[in-house]
């Protein structure tokens, strides 16, 4: 087949479904070269206003021209540029420079290429803890409405995948939410742990600015601390090679990696209460779940988060091996891999917390599929309580274990052998053995008499630790989320 033609539309080159297909506008923005561009041209600006702020001869005409050119990039010269230079700093320098001929002279100023790509990549990520931020804890309220809703009703409790004692749905829930609040606190901390790179000079000395001002160490630190400040930024860092440590994009990576983990095992968990079709996730009247089998119910969107968030996770691992080889001040092996994965892990991020948002906010309970697999297993659990319930009634405790045994064992066969249901508590009431307590068999059953305080512990967690963790954000809660695709 024959390459297109410039002429031809996008559709015939490869674009990333990341964000072509998933991402929203917003962080697919915050990644954009319009965005990453027009934020180098502003930390010019900011270097700019602080050098001429602490003296340098730069005039409010320079000033003005540069303001009043920040969005004014003519990316066709930039290209040309960079393909003649085979520098993207520079490309952009000459391109800022020629719709700013009065300020040309002092543009980059003393600056080394990563004052405008290292410190642009830092106010990128904040700006992508910032979008993730609400979304993350908008997914958090959903899921604690869903625990309280159902706090009390109770369900088969699974440990190893083998039924085990009794929890309820929205305790159960509350597992998955627990994971998420830590989320939260490490996404917070992360942010509130950048810092800029700041005016540092090629190798991180600052000596280039320290010439620029004639030696004097305070108007450096100034400068420093000026440009930091309009960057948004309350810290810099202190020392720097080239770069700022690329220890900081492993914080960065394994706090999101963690969130992929996380929302990775909420969806398992869904998807295997799919097949037990006790809940299932939002399913739309005209949506198919097979090309084949026109039956099926397919739990697309948390098969979609699981296999994103596999992507999500092993991102980590590029930020891990750049900073192991990076050597003495800098290498540039760094920065091809880190255009690809800091992006990929906040868009995968982004596309995966939407879609938890938009399960989180249609899924469905069964409750007569829920009570029928408990009368299915209790009997079973409940063997004790009538053990202890006959020793009040006067009889033996190892008698009574002897006999519950024999019949436990025979309605096991059933179920095993002949795949009927579990008939024990028949076999009990059939008994003349167990005639003190036929008439409280019913309250020995009750469910709810199986859960123990889970729906107190609901209560209390969502009360103490999960509604305080979302204050923050009251306000930015949104409404329902619908998916493109």
């Amino acid at each position: 087949m024959a390459a297109p033609g410039a002429e031809e539309d996008a559709l015939a080159r490869y674009r990333s479904p990341l964000v072509s297909r998933y991402a929203s506008a917003e962080m697919a923005f915050n990644f954009s070269e319009r965005k990453k561009f027009g934020t180098w041209r502003r930390l010019w600006l900011y270097l700019a206003q602080a050098e001429k702020s602490l003296g340098l001869p730069i005039t409010d005409e320079q000033i003005q021209e540069m303001e009043a050119n920040l969005d004014n990039i003519d990316f066709k010269m930039a290209a040309e540029e960079e393909k003649k230079l085979r520098h993207d700093v520079m490309a952009h320098v000459h391109t800022f420079a020629h719709c700013c001929p009065k300020a040309a002279a002092i543009i980059h100023l003393g600056a080394t290429s990563c004052y405008v790509g290292d410190n642009t990549d830092l106010i990128v990520l904040r700006d992508g803890f910032n979008l993730l931020l609400p979304k993350l804890a908008r997914v958090i309220s959903r899921l604690a409405d869903f625990a309280e809703k159902y706090a009390e009703l109770p369900t088969l409790g699974f440990t190893h995948y083998q039924p085990a004692q009794l929890t309820t749905v929205g305790k159960r829930c509350c597992l998955w939410i627990q994971d998420l609040c830590m989320d939260l606190q490490k996404l917070e901390r992360a942010r509130d742990d950048l810092r800029f790179r700041g005016v540092k000079g090629t190798t991180g000395t600052q000596a280039s600015f320290l010439q620029l001002f004639e030696g004097d160490h305070s108007k450096v630190e100034e400068l420093d601390r000026l440009v930091t400040a309009k960057a948004g930024f309350k810290r810099a860092y202190i020392v720097t090679g080239q770069t700022y440590s690329r220890k900081v994009d492993i914080e960065v990576m394994s706090v999101l990696a963690s969130l992929g983990a996380s929302i990775h095992k909420i969806c398992t968990d869904i998807r295997l209460l799919a097949n037990l079709k006790e809940i299932e996730e939002p399913f739309e009247k005209d949506q198919i779940g097979s090309s084949a089998m026109p039956y099926k119910r397919n739990p697309m969107r948390s098969e979609r988060c699981c296999s994103l968030a596999r992507h999500l996770m092993t991102l980590v691992l590029d930020p891990l091996q750049t900073a192991s080889v990076q050597w003495f001040e800098r290498t540039l092996d760094d920065s091809a891999n880190r255009r690809v994965c800091l992006a990929e892990a906040f868009l995968t991020a982004d596309i995966i917390l939407s879609t938890l948002q938009n399960i989180s906010e249609g899924l469905v309970v069964y409750p007569k599929v829920i009570a029928r697999r408990i009368r299915q297993e209790l009997p079973f659990m409940a063997t004790e309580n009538i053990i202890m319930a006959m020793v009040k009634a006067g009889g033996n405790r190892q008698d009574c274990h002897e006999k519950i045994r024999v019949l436990s064992q025979q309605a096991a066969a059933v179920v095993k052998q002949e795949g009927g249901d579990n008939d024990l508590i028949d076999r009990v009431r059939a008994d003349p053995y167990f005639s003190p307590i036929h008439g409280h068999l019913e309250s020995l059953l009750d469910p709810s008499s199986f859960t123990g305080r889970a729906p107190q512990q609901v209560a209390k967690f969502l009360k103490e630790e999960v509604r305080p963790a979302l204050v923050p954000y009251q306000g930015k809660m949104g409404g329902k989320i619908e998916l493109a695709l």
